[in-house]
């Protein structure tokens, strides 16, 4: 990625986007997994086009305008999916409804005078100017009474473009958004209709009556938050980092003999360990790692296909820092392993029960990472005729409420076309620095290995 770029973006005014045809009005109940506070915001989401002649994978949609093609595949999606069009409100409890009334979602068309080669070979976050590839309309980004979803597409000079989506996290997770991405995608290479047709069925991840939680969650446990976070916010800064091959194969060298474990573990075991001795808390607080995983095949019967809402849950690992700092890295994969282990269909049952019995709680910020793997979620594939994305994922880590707390594990294919993973990160410029030096201490035996992009920043002006 490249560290700086100057480029101009022009915008048009938003509109909102209405289903292309008619739909009923109703209020459809969010599940009480969908319904946590943890899930009260929006997450962005990226992807960069080549010019459509440029790919083999490609439609050649040549003279077409990707704003308008994907405009009007959004709108026809809409049918389907009417409910984002919506709007959220919140009745009694603070239970979430989506009040069906055809508002329609955020769309905003732009061009840049840039081309998509003058951003790198390696597509990557962190993005320069990511502020104006998903510009925050004002009135916007409120969980209730705004759109659920903004769309900006953004034409490049080279003929290529940028789709860059926000998503508030209520309705749906990553297998869901990409679900109504890709029934965009399918309408805007001309199909008559989304090949998996949506449903509903929130219900099935609501709480018993009477709601009874019967396991653990310390996930959401209350913590007397002496220290805060840990985390500063003033001097944040975001890069990703590349685990190709090599680097997982040098990374498994931790793992003890008498385990298996997968990339995502022992992955996660190391960014966890070097994460926290980068932060330096004192040795007897208490750090977590929370792994998001979906529960939709742990159910029996399955979650029927075509479900859109969030079917995850965050189990979480706990230790104290100086234990998991001092102790080899096996320490932490055991944990790691043992927490994804924990989540059942009664764990979804209880934790959906919690919601109700606790007023909808936060999962712990302090002293936490959480990780989210999205290589399988698809969005790598999302073709709207102009063939696969030269990137396609999360915009950048460090989402949610708290900056830095959230990471995503998302493909990606280096400048030398090794397949691996690449892993955005925020933390404060010391602990960056210190993370760095801790993770290449772990890839010693890689030579001359540069695990960290640098980060991006650009001077940019716009007229809308």
């Amino acid at each position: 990625m490249v560290t700086s770029l100057v480029f101009n973006v022009t915008r048009r005014a938003a509109e909102l986007v209405p289903p292309s045809g008619p739909t009923p009005y109703e209020l459809k109940e969010l599940s009480d997994i969908d319904d946590q506070d943890g899930l009260r915001f929006q997450i962005p989401v990226i992807q960069f086009y080549r010019n459509g002649d440029e790919h083999p994978g490609g439609f050649g949609l040549k003279g077409r305008d990707p704003a308008r093609v994907i405009k009007e595949a959004v709108s026809k999606a809409l049918v389907s999916y009417y409910p984002f069009a919506g709007r959220l409100r919140e009745k009694a409890g603070r239970k979430l409804v989506v009040e069906c009334n055809g508002e329609g979602i955020m769309f905003v068309e732009a061009d840049a005078d840039i081309s998509l080669k003058d951003f790198g070979e390696a597509l990557q976050p962190p993005f320069p100017c990511l502020e104006e590839l998903i510009y925050d309309v004002p009135g916007s980004t409120g969980v209730l009474d705004s759109p659920l979803i903004l769309i900006q597409v953004t034409r490049l000079k080279c003929g290529g473009f940028i789709l860059a989506l926000r998503l508030n996290h209520t309705m749906a997770d990553a297998p869901g958004l990409v679900q109504f991405m890709s029934a965009i995608a399918e309408l805007a290479r001309g199909a008559k209709s989304p090949s998996i047709q949506p449903v509903w069925e929130r219900h099935l991840l609501s709480a018993r009556d009477p709601p009874r939680a019967t396991c653990e969650h310390r996930e959401y446990e209350e913590v007397a938050d002496t220290n805060g976070t840990i985390i500063p916010l003033d001097d944040m800064v975001h890069k990703s980092f590349f685990f190709g091959p090599t680097e997982i194969a040098a990374l498994k060298r931790f793992v003890p003999p008498h385990l298996k474990s997968s990339t995502f573990e022992i992955l996660t075991a190391c960014l966890w360990r070097c994460r926290t001795i980068a932060l330096q808390p004192d040795p007897e607080e208490v750090v977590r790692i929370m792994c998001i995983v979906n529960s939709r095949a742990l159910f029996n019967p399955p979650l029927p296909s075509g479900f859109y809402g969030n079917a995850f849950a965050f189990p979480v690992a706990i230790s104290s820092a100086g234990k998991l700092s001092s102790n080899p890295v096996g320490y932490a994969l055991e944990l790691v392993k043992k927490t994804k282990a924990d989540v059942s269909q009664e764990y979804m049952r209880s934790l959906a029960d919690l919601m109700v019995l606790k007023g909808r709680p936060h999962f712990t910020v302090v002293r936490t990472f959480v990780v989210s793997d999205v290589t399988r979620a698809g969005f790598a594939d999302l073709d709207y005729g102009w063939g696969p994305p030269a990137y396609g994922g999360p915009a950048k880590g460090g989402v949610g409420a708290i900056p830095g707390v959230a990471s995503f594990y998302i493909p990606f294919k280096n400048g030398k076309g090794e397949k691996g993973i690449v892993v955005p990160l925020c933390l404060p410029g010391n602990a960056m620095e210190i993370f760095i030096k801790e993770l290449n201490g772990l890839l010693c035996d890689v030579p001359e290995h540069p695990i960290a992009s640098s980060g991006s920043s650009c001077f940019i002006s716009s007229s809308l």
